[in-house]
């Protein structure tokens, strides 16, 4: 199938660009030595899970569901990190896991007994907040529930644990996790020495075009020479990022005090939420900022959330109905985060493969609106 015939809408994931990222991951390997694992909570595609475990170590899981996905999917190495665990899940999730990683001093002491033949973690906060524009990714903030601050541990609490867990960027570049990685040694340094692993989390913007690969390189190299341990990154977006499409139709113009709206059969509340919630305005292709080019419009939804609202966009030419978007960089946090809100039918999942052919990996219907109901 071309391009051009998928239905809308849908999620497009590019097999091309998504290599292109695991190339520029596995780089980072093979110049430091660590392990590099896929953070599911960002993308959860696992069609594409055995060509990324061709580049990468494995995948990192934020509870039972993640964790069994990728034992079963990505077959590599398989973390769990979350705030707490539920009783009644733990065994099962310690089946599927070989590294265990636990938010609090209560929490590792009441689940490490059944840990038997894993690993194991415990996150730390380094308070070290790095986050500029969006606050609420900022696990440092004061009464952040992420992570133990460094008054609360000692050699005993620490007993049985083998590796230290930090997780503090958000879309960031290396200079932050400099800044961050230097809050680390000074508060929690001499604990680094009796660990096996440092896990240093997502939010590394490996593969943007911008990022300082290098300083990330130097960093790695200096935990590993310094404390002698594994290091781990975790990132999410960095595997994805640009490496996909939502191909949307306009399937309305509706004109209102002088401004145009073109509403699509895509909506941001229920395809791709992180545009409200952040919020962010998602890039589309062949247009620029409102004003910069002759037509501009409003793009929105046919839900019947007012404000479902994606963004200002001006065009070269006039959009009619019946057109065809693209929004960029849309493999990332969407197929996890989207939902059926006013019954709203979820995309197609679609692989375009490095030919340019296009296999439709998944399709939705009523069945799964109605299957999440009662």
């Amino acid at each position: 199938m071309e391009l051009e015939k998928v239905a809308t809408p849908a999620y497009i994931v590019d097999e091309g660009k998504l290599e292109n990222n695991l190339t520029i991951l596995k780089k980072v390997i093979d110049r430091t030595g660590c392990k590099i694992l896929l953070a599911q909570k960002c993308f959860s595609m696992f069609r594409v899970y055995p060509l990324i475990g061709q580049y990468i170590s494995g995948c990192t899981a934020s509870g039972l569901f993640e964790a069994r996905l990728g034992y079963e999917e990505m077959k590599k190495e398989n973390h769990v990190f979350s705030p707490a665990y539920k009783d009644e899940e733990f065994d099962e999730i310690v089946g599927y896991c070989d590294h265990i990683i636990f938010n609090s001093v209560a929490q590792l002491q009441k689940f490490r007994g059944r840990c038997k033949g894993k690993s194991i973690g415990l996150r730390i906060n380094p308070e070290c907040s790095t986050q500029g524009e969006h606050a609420i990714y900022d696990p440092c903030a004061p009464g952040s529930r992420l992570g133990v601050t460094v008054d609360k541990l000692s050699e005993g609490v620490l007993e049985g644990v083998d590796g230290l867990h930090f997780h503090t960027l958000c879309e960031q570049n290396s200079d932050d996790l400099e800044t961050t990685l230097a809050a680390v040694e000074e508060k929690f340094g001499k604990y680094l020495y009796g660990m096996k692993w440092l896990n240093m989390g997502g939010g590394h913007h490996i593969t943007r075009a911008d990022y300082d690969v290098d300083r990330l390189v130097r960093l790695i190299n200096h935990i590993k020479e310094k404390y002698d341990v594994q290091v781990y990154l975790e990132p999410g977006e960095a595997v994805a990022l640009n490496a996909g499409y939502l191909k949307t139709t306009v399937l309305d113009i509706v004109e209102n005090h002088g401004v145009t709206t073109l509403i699509l059969d895509a909506s941001a509340a229920c395809h791709m939420p992180d545009v409200l919630e952040m919020p962010y305005r998602p890039p589309l292709k062949d247009s620029k900022e409102p004003g910069e080019k002759a037509y501009t419009y409003r793009l929105s939804s046919y839900t019947c959330l007012a404000g479902d609202i994606i963004g200002d966009y001006s065009f070269d030419g006039e959009i009619k109905i019946g057109d065809t978007l693209y929004f960029e960089d849309m493999a990332i946090y969407s197929m996890v985060k989207n939902n059926t809100f006013n019954g709203i039918g979820l995309p197609d999942i679609v692989l375009r493969k490095k030919d340019g052919e296009c296999e439709l990996v998944k399709r939705f219907g009523y069945e799964d609106f109605k299957s999440r109901l009662s």
